[in-house]
């Protein structure tokens, strides 16, 4: 069997709540489960002690099983000092979009515009008194 640590959604519309539960990977999210884990309450502050509340005996126990963990439960293992934090990098998340780029060209633009402008009329005055 292909156990999980993963995330049950729970609560009403717009209002969500998740169980953090042992499941097979073949269930589906809210579906049948082996053992509950824990919670997490996205709702509350990032600072509260109550947004994530786990069993770390057990998990760590399903862990020692095999059991992987999604993305998100392996961010609650990081934080909670239960996993080694892994390297990610996502050169291409940083990266503006195609619109993004193209505003940004015109304003350089603009702005090379613009100083080019402000130069020329000072260029003019310099060599008029150069001239006398």
């Amino acid at each position: 069997m292909a156990m999980k640590i993963r995330l049950a959604r729970g609560g009403s519309k717009k209002r969500p709540h998740y169980s953090i539960v042992a499941a097979d990977s073949r269930m589906a999210r809210d579906g049948r489960f082996v053992e509950k884990l824990g919670t997490y309450n996205p709702l509350l502050p990032k600072d509260s002690e109550d947004r994530v509340k786990m069993d770390a005996e057990r998990v760590q126990y399903w862990l020692d099983q095999g059991a992987q963990p999604t993305d998100r439960i392996q961010r609650f293992l990081e934080a909670a000092g239960l996993r080694d934090k892994k390297e990610r990098a996502n050169p291409n998340k940083g990266t503006p979009g195609k619109k993004a780029e193209e505003r940004a060209k015109q304003k350089a633009d603009k702005a090379a515009a613009a100083s080019e402008a402000a130069a020329a009329p000072a260029e003019e005055a310099s060599a008029e008194e150069t001239a006398e």
